[in-house]
């Protein structure tokens, strides 16, 4: 199905299996990352692998909590100021639709300076939205405050389709009116009001849509229960920055989050959380090398599910308040990977460790429970000399003593990321193609591989 082909029927909100047909469709590929800095598209890594990555690096803030922290910012008129963000695309595509909105967002050194005026744009418009999935948590803070939001239907890495039927189901709860009209969600509101309700899903909880609801009901009137709610640090981090702006949430980080509704909020100053999924990487990248690497500005807490299957492969990691050092001597013994909602094992991660189970000795597993296209980095692995055989959403990894150089594609942001670590422990160059998915959420990252001593270099081809 797609998008020409629903009928226009289906868009009315009386249609609410309609609905969500329609909000589920995902944008092609070639729409998702025409942005300002399209032009890098042809950018490209060459990589020399078979180095031992040895030394420290650290971890920048986590772009899946800055996301959401940038559309809060607009719960409150005037300054907020966001410390310890990461200068990635997605952060400045988000930015850019902030200032779309109307509001003035500066960017400099890790600090983002978000000056929020007493009337805003309620409009989310296709061009910026298209850019990035994540540029839908903007609803929730307009629908709250405003009283009415007009967002375009999300982009975002084709891995598969993220329905918003559970944010839209969210905000009907709390007693919006949804219509979808020409590709875009329109929601309306005089007042949210508080309710309970399950926020959980054909595919389990959501990560966004528990953000997205929370951030709307913080000012509806009443108390609020979301039930099913995700569990994720970002969801925390997303509560403690409400909370300093003077919401009144208790519960994030379980099951159940209740929110007392409050008049207004105020602008704060908040720090965002490392990224675990960044902190995961550098942690497979230094495992499939055999080096030794020390990971500091990060949340070992927020990495229990991916510590531990590496500890059973094999991995030394020992571990303090804000840091991990990891080492691999020996190959490591098979995987068994199950991917699973927080505090399991995270999807985000699910292809950077198929990487690291490409040169395992055995037989490994890996299952994937969330996204149903995420092995589509698999083709590219096997290029490089990985076995693996794919069985319902289940790949099962032959491991190889060792990998060889070929020029690869990352076709998202995680397999982008995927691709690196394999080359780095593959013999030979590697070609990355691709690698404005890796801008996305990545920040410097070849600069930090290099630090640990990989040789990898961008090459920029003009278009």
């Amino acid at each position: 199905m797609n998008e020409q082909s629903v009928p226009d029927k289906l868009y009315d909100s009386s249609n609410i299996a309609g609905l969500y047909i329609r909000a589920s469709l995902s944008w092609p590929d070639h729409l998702l990352n025409q942005s300002i800095e399209y032009e890098k598209k042809m950018d490209k890594f060459i990589i020399d692998g078979g180095r031992e990555l040895k030394g420290t690096v650290k971890v920048s803030g986590a772009k899946n909590a800055t996301l959401p922290a940038l559309a809060a910012a607009l719960l409150a008129c005037g300054k907020t100021v966001l410390t310890n963000v990461p200068n990635v695309m997605d952060v400045r595509t988000m930015r850019r639709l902030l200032l779309r909105l109307g509001a003035k967002v500066e960017f400099s050194g890790g600090t983002l300076e978000i000056d929020v005026p007493q009337k805003l744009k309620c409009e989310a418009e296709y061009e910026i939205v298209k850019q990035m999935r994540a540029s839908y948590y903007v609803l929730g803070p307009l629908l709250a405050r405003f009283g009415k939001a007009r967002v375009s239907l999300p982009g975002g890495c084709a891995i598969g389709a993220r329905p918003m039927d559970l944010h839209l189901k969210g905000m009907e709860a709390l007693g919006a009116r949804i219509d979808i009209v020409h590709g875009y969600v329109q929601a309306q509101a005089p007042k949210l009001k508080g309710a309970k309700f399950q926020l959980a899903g054909s595919h389990g909880v959501s990560v966004g849509a528990t953000i997205n609801v929370m951030m709307a009901a913080v000012l509806a009137q009443g108390r609020t229960v979301i039930e099913s709610a995700a569990c994720e640090p970002e969801v925390v981090s997303t509560a403690e920055m409400l909370n300093s702006m003077g919401a009144v949430i208790t519960g994030a980080g379980t099951p159940v989050i209740a929110i007392e509704g409050v008049p207004e909020l105020h602008p704060c100053q908040f720090k965002m959380i490392p990224d675990r999924i960044e902190a995961g990487s550098l942690m497979a990248a230094a495992a499939i090398t055999g080096g030794y690497v020390t990971i500091e500005d990060c949340r070992p807490d927020h990495l229990t599910a991916v510590i531990e299957t590496l500890r059973k492969a094999g991995v030394k990691i020992a571990q303090g308040d804000e840091m991990v050092t990891v080492e691999a001597r020996r190959r490591l013994k098979p995987m068994e990977i199950l991917v699973a909602p927080y505090p399991g094992f995270p999807t985000d991660m699910q292809p950077q460790a198929m990487a690291l189970t490409t040169v395992c000795s055995g037989l490994s597993t890996v299952t994937e429970t969330i996204f149903e296209n995420r092995f589509m980095h698999v083709p590219e692995l096997q290029r490089l000399g990985a076995d693996i055989k794919i069985e319902g959403n289940t790949a099962i990894v032959k491991g190889v003593p060792k990998l060889t150089a070929a020029p690869v594609m990352g076709s998202d942001l995680r397999a982008s990321a995927a691709l690196v670590i394999a080359a780095l422990a593959a013999e030979g160059r590697t070609e990355i193609n691709r690698i404005y998915h890796l801008d996305r959420g990545y920040e410097n990252w070849e600069r930090k591989l290099k630090k640990l001593g990989a040789k990898i270099r961008r090459v920029h081809i003009p278009m």
